[in-house]
């Protein structure tokens, strides 16, 4: 039974797994597709998710709290020493905004064949597209309801 287990362990120990799951949620950000196991792209979910909330307010406690989060590079600058992430970037100036209006549920886990090796059930996790909004469009249904309405 597995009464109080919060993730799957992947047979991994706790920092190859944390760092698997880094490697994983920046490619996702960065190609907006990947493919892996069906069972650690629903674990990938859990932690891409909340990333993805988090950007919706662009802030500097935000961008910290992000790029623990992600793999970076830091890069000295003099006296400094600069973040700097191509996922992290993404994140807050293309992601954020894509999702601003969206509650949540921003990634699509798509089943595909099995691994031929290992039988492992594969599949694709990716971003959601960008929501087209049809704001001067007439549904069929309406245009029913006005027609019924003269008669």
């Amino acid at each position: 039974m597995r009464h109080q287990r919060k993730s799957r362990r992947f047979g991994r120990d706790t920092s190859h797994r944390l760092a698997m799951f880094r490697n994983m949620v920046t490619s996702l950000f960065v190609s907006e597709r990947i493919l892996t196991t069906l069972e650690k792209a629903k674990e990938l979910r859990r932690i891409a998710e909340p990333l993805i909330t988090l950007s919706k307010n662009d802030t500097v406690a935000a961008r910290r709290l992000a790029a623990k989060r992600l793999r970076t590079t830091r890069v000295k600058d003099g006296d400094r020493v600069v973040v700097v992430s191509e996922a992290l970037d993404k994140l807050f100036e293309t992601l954020g905004p894509r999702f601003k209006d969206r509650p949540g549920g921003y990634t699509r886990i798509v089943r595909t064949i099995n691994r031929r090796g290992d039988n492992a059930s594969m599949a694709f996790i990716e971003l959601l597209p960008e929501e087209k909004k049809s704001a001067g469009r007439k549904t069929k249904k309406s245009t029913k309801k006005k027609a019924a309405d003269k008669e």
